[in-house]
């Protein structure tokens, strides 16, 4: 890994014995933070201008001025971003709140392997959550150490909750998706009436009835108590998209979901398959997280910015 102090001279290298973004992150002042990867040989990244936005919006409300304006932090970005070809880069931007300073942390990318959006992870809860849920603070890194240790062994993300209900992943944002069927009247049943007369429908009927496609599935999100990813806002588009209804709440833990999935910008759309060890549905991932899967990839083809406007 490598990190660097950004000015308008240009790009010092800052010197650390450290070797994850994370380490680096707690050695300095607190301050705002994003973090992406970076795509097409380190040409472009999805959502950029939202990524530096997380970093200048709060300086800006704190009167902060920072080592570098945004146009300057786009050209030192496009250099930093050849340092790991052919591989591309995943990339940390730090602006510290004590006197603005910008700060970048560069690593090559190594993205999950393939087995993971293929057969789903495993995630489990934690009643840690963010102080400011709108501001990615560098505090919070310090404040979930403990939590990113069980980062391990199978357990691919731990899920933030309170009261019960799951707000959004450490690193990421959650999802739940209810299937709703339709009868054959055309009225619409709640998958609640099927939870409570199971010997009036079989899961293979119940497939059959459900019109896939057809607007009446939902997805379930938490929208307050969130850092609203960046991954995320394309995700929503993308799900009413394809004919699903959005939901905006907490879903509960203990309540059985039919699908569910996480977001990050270097991870993309990952399948949750269990949490805290029980499965989701059948602990397998879902046709609608498969289908949104697909329309994510082909999102991120046509909409990644240049890094170098």
């Amino acid at each position: 890994m490598l990190a660097f102090k950004i000015t308008r001279a240009g790009n010092q290298p800052h010197s650390t014995q450290v070797k994850t973004l994370d380490e680096m992150t707690k050695e300095l002042p607190q301050g705002f933070y994003t973090t992406f990867s970076t795509l097409s040989s380190g040409a472009k990244v999805l959502g950029l201008r939202a990524h530096l936005q997380r970093l200048y919006a709060p300086a800006a409300d704190m009167g902060l001025n920072p080592s570098v304006d945004e146009p300057t932090l786009r050209l030192r970005l496009a250099d930093l971003a050849r340092i790991n070809l052919p591989k591309e880069s995943r990339i940390r931007l730090i602006l510290t709140k004590d006197d603005g300073t910008v700060y970048v942390g560069v690593q090559p990318f190594a993205p999950p392997p393939e087995s993971v959006y293929r057969d789903g992870v495993h995630v489990i809860t934690s009643s840690v959550s963010r102080s400011d849920p709108r501001i990615k603070g560098t505090d919070f890194i310090a404040k979930s150490a403990e939590q990113r240790k069980l980062v391990k062994d199978g357990v691919f993300e731990v899920l933030l909750t309170h009261n019960g209900k799951i707000l959004e992943g450490m690193t990421s944002n959650f999802y739940a998706i209810k299937y709703v069927i339709a009868r054959a009247d055309g009225r619409v049943a709640a998958q609640r009436r099927i939870e409570t007369q199971p010997e009036a429908i079989s899961k293979q009927t119940e497939r059959s009835l459900r019109p896939y496609g057809a607007r009446n599935d939902i997805l379930i999100t938490a929208q307050k108590g969130i850092l609203l990813g960046v991954t995320r806002r394309a995700v929503l588009r993308l799900a009413r998209g394809e004919g699903m209804s959005i939901e905006y709440r907490a879903p509960n833990v203990s309540k059985k979901f039919d699908e569910a999935f996480l977001t990050s910008s270097s991870r993309g759309i990952v399948p949750i398959i269990s949490i805290d060890g029980s499965p989701v549905e059948e602990g397998r991932v879902g046709d609608w997280t498969k289908r949104l899967m697909k329309a994510y990839e082909s999102y991120v083809e046509r909409k990644a910015e240049r890094i170098r406007e």
